[in-house]
């Protein structure tokens, strides 16, 4: 029964040689691209926003008639997310291949 419950034990910042260590890395670039578009460049487009006299460079900045700013928040970031998830699934199916081939040469 101790077997079983060790099977079961998952710590993202210990994870297991092999499978699992391929997989955290995985769910951490995919947690620091989303970080890097949604705070960072947030911060950044707060920062740029707006001069003394009022009117700031990405407001007068447009991207298919939008203000860059509101284009970058309202269209990319949702759009970011779609691409994220598409990524992890591609990057997680390769690893899962790797990982069950090897997993089947060790059988042989």
């Amino acid at each position: 029964m101790e077997h079983d419950r060790e099977w079961y034990d998952v710590n993202i910042f210990r994870p297991r040689k092999g499978y699992m260590t391929g997989e955290v890395v995985i769910i951490l670039f995919v947690l620091l691209g989303w970080a890097v578009a949604n705070f960072g460049v947030q911060a950044i487009l707060w920062l740029l926003s707006e001069t003394p006299q009022g009117e700031g460079i990405l407001t007068r900045l447009t991207f298919l008639s939008f203000p860059w700013h509101f284009w970058f928040t309202a269209q990319f970031l949702p759009l970011w997310f779609i691409i994220l998830c598409i990524l992890f699934n591609i990057y997680i199916d390769r690893h899962t291949e790797q990982h069950s081939r090897r997993k089947d040469r060790s059988h042989d």
